[in-house]
């Protein structure tokens, strides 16, 4: 249905998602997450960022804080294990007493390489409480402060494995497709609070995560053969979208589990063949 918004809710939107808001990044330190504080600085927005190294945080914040006094801002960090509720809410608690918190992007995470029937449930936990309790804590955390601030936006990263089938990541991929269902909950739930929930899902990005992937040539270009854009990715093609999502561009979006992959969700998951040989004693 058309219409035309009233000033009051397009001032409204724009309050909470531009400039002057306050942005809480997780796994900020490098990588996506940092390419993501770089885009919201961009706007205006004070950032957060958030890690379990301290000296990876340090230097994120040496590198981010000209771009942070350009843009009359400032950029912080915190220490934080995601898998932990108690620090999340910590984090948040000191994050929203400096600047009121209006956007929390869920980043962290960890990956993983493993044949279903020989994954431990240490490995299996470990997975799961960095990537899907993680986001969980964090949306739970960042979102009652969000919604007690008059609104905002709050985006996961997600994961192409979240949409295709990736032999031997089982324990990865349930936990980005539970992602993916966890954000389409929060935005049913949470759109009458002002709060805007959506998930970026990336293909292969040259992240530290993906080195080993990039390593591999068959499984590097059997990548490439399933993306109708042929390359792979770069951590700004994330940021770009998340930075989109959570701003007064995208007002009318909510529940949106995003592939930023180069259409590679259109065909078919990698083929990771050449890791049965070492992972399961050459067994296919």
């Amino acid at each position: 249905m058309s219409g035309t918004a009233t000033a009051d809710q397009t001032n409204s939107t724009h309050r909470v998602s531009t400039t002057n808001g306050h942005a809480l990044i997780t796994g900020g330190g490098s990588g996506i997450g940092l390419a993501c504080a770089e885009g919201l600085l961009a706007d205006g927005v004070h950032v957060t960022i958030l890690g379990r190294n301290k000296d990876k945080l340090a230097a994120a914040v040496a590198h981010l804080q000209p771009q942070a006094i350009a843009n009359g801002v400032e950029v912080f960090s915190e220490p934080c294990d995601v898998s932990n509720e108690a620090s999340v809410a910590e984090s948040v608690k000191a994050a929203n007493a400096r600047h009121p918190l209006t956007i929390a992007v869920a980043n962290a995470g960890v990956g993983g390489l493993s044949p279903s029937l020989q994954t431990t449930s240490d490995e299996w936990q470990q997975i799961m409480q960095t990537n899907l309790d993680g986001t969980f804590f964090t949306f739970k955390q960042a979102g009652q402060a969000i919604r007690n601030n008059g609104g905002g936006a709050m985006c996961a990263i997600s994961s192409i494995a979240g949409l295709r089938s990736h032999r031997f990541m089982s324990a990865y991929c349930v936990s980005k497709a539970g992602i993916d269902m966890l954000v389409r909950n929060l935005a049913d739930e949470l759109g009458s609070a002002g709060i805007r929930v959506n998930s970026v899902c990336p293909g292969l990005v040259d992240t530290d995560i993906a080195v080993g992937l990039f390593a591999t040539d068959e499984v590097h270009q059997d990548y490439l053969a399933c993306m109708p854009i042929g390359r792979t990715g770069v951590v700004s093609d994330i940021a770009q979208a998340v930075r989109f999502l959570c701003g007064p561009q995208a007002s009318w979006i909510t529940g949106v589990n995003l592939p930023v992959d180069g259409g590679h969700h259109l065909r078919r998951g990698p083929n990771l063949d050449v890791f049965s040989g070492m992972l399961e004693g050459g067994s296919a």
